[in-house]
């Protein structure tokens, strides 16, 4: 596959009241091309404490090519996971999701956990589950 099969890929992490929004942000940027603006929107949890919501939005193929390879950096059984378990990581809408380790991040690591949630708009045409699966199964292949 020649060019990038997907329109756009969604970075969000979460950084709670008793994290370093600084810490945070530095996981995020594991995944991200260098000086990439990264949105902030404050919120607040049930009991009132502060929750600091960090997003990114890549939308340019060389942008989004450098996600893809750091994407590329999880260990063959994780990205061999990834790939058996594409039809439960494909929605309906054409969506490829996946939760990346927010500590491990930090270390400047890739690996599968939680903390950072990746959402990918799988080019498919006809805009349908199986076309996009299948997009991204040949994604995952290449990395």
């Amino acid at each position: 596959m020649s060019s990038i099969p997907f329109h756009y890929f969604d970075l969000r992490a979460f950084c709670y009241v008793t994290e370093d929004d600084k810490r945070v942000e530095d996981a995020l940027r594991t995944f991200l091309p260098e000086e990439f603006e990264i949105q902030r929107a404050e919120s607040a949890g049930h009991y009132g404490d502060r929750i600091l919501v960090l997003s990114a939005r890549v939308e340019r193929s060389r942008e989004m090519q450098t996600v893809l390879d750091s994407l590329g950096d999880l260990g063959a059984d994780e990205l061999d996971r990834v790939q058996a378990e594409l039809d439960e990581r494909v929605n309906e809408n054409c969506a490829f999701f996946l939760t990346l380790d927010k500590q491990a991040a930090y270390n400047g690591e890739v690996a599968l956990g939680d903390g950072i949630t990746l959402r990918g708009k799988v080019e498919a045409y006809p805009a349908k589950r199986e076309s996009a699966i299948e997009n991204a199964q040949e994604a995952i292949e290449e990395l």
